[in-house]
């Protein structure tokens, strides 16, 4: 599943801030100052960056069938 583009609560616009967000948590850097720098300040929408979990990697596999 893909990273939704809002909130699911309140509908604010977040799916752009996702990448930056990945990338600067990869680089070691805390969760939430990284979520306090983009501007996602409501706690609805910082529910939404930290419990998503990537699993399109599971869900887009095929197995290869003989």
């Amino acid at each position: 599943m893909l990273f939704p583009v809002r909130c699911f609560t309140c509908g604010k616009p977040i799916g752009h801030l996702w990448e930056e967000y990945i990338k600067r948590v990869e680089n070691c850097e805390n969760p939430a100052k990284v979520l306090d720098d983009l501007g996602v300040k409501r706690y609805c929408c910082r529910r939404m960056f930290l419990s998503y979990t990537d699993i399109s990697k599971e869900i887009l596999y095929f197995p290869k069938i003989s």
